[in-house]
């Protein structure tokens, strides 16, 4: 249970803007798998999966699934390759506005 959940406007659109703006759909170019993404620096990458994409991604298929759900320390290595390639052409922009 949440110890602390957001009720006042201001905050809300805080809590929206840190976990939803300017993040991008992104499929892997091998099993079409789609994430949003979003990088706020060169060296920070946001990933956010969805179930249809866990279960689409054939490198986490062949891992198998850890004891609770999917190894979250071990990304993807196609899907990070295809987020690299959307960045290379500008579909995924870089830095963050307004702190996010």
């Amino acid at each position: 249970m949440a110890s602390f959940v957001p009720t006042r406007g201001e905050t809300l659109d805080d809590l929206r803007r840190y976990t939803e703006d300017r993040l991008v759909d992104v499929a892997c170019l091998d099993c079409l798998a789609k994430v949003r993404v979003k990088k706020n620096s060169d060296h920070q990458t946001s990933v956010q999966w969805n179930a249809e994409a866990r279960a689409d991604c054939q490198e986490f298929q062949r891992r198998g699934q850890a004891p609770g759900g999917r190894d979250v320390h071990k990304p993807c290595a196609r899907l990070m390759a295809s987020i690299d390639d959307a960045v290379r052409a500008g579909a995924v922009p870089i830095g963050a506005y307004d702190g996010y």
